[in-house]
């Protein structure tokens, strides 16, 4: 089973760039800014988009929260890396 959010870039040619990656229906991916998720933020949907805000808004928040925690996971394991 796919995890249910991934993280993808493109970093040769848009270093400025994250991409969420959303593997559960409706799957869409969310290009965002790396310094701010919600800055010149696109949504591409994979799947028919939820004709409901709430629900967008709800799946754009899980996605940020999961982008977040995995860059600190990610600083911490860096972090832990170096002091070995």
């Amino acid at each position: 089973m796919l995890p249910k959010f991934l993280i993808a870039d493109n970093s040769q040619e848009t270093p400025d760039l994250l991409y969420v990656v959303h593997t559960q229906e409706p799957k869409f991916i969310v290009k965002s800014d790396v310094e701010d998720f919600w800055a010149d933020q696109e949504i591409f949907w994979l799947s028919e988009a939820p004709s409901s805000e709430d629900i967008i808004k709800q799946l754009l928040e899980e996605a940020e929260d999961f982008l977040e925690n995995e860059l600190e996971s990610q600083e911490n394991l860096f972090d832990e890396e170096d002091e070995e």
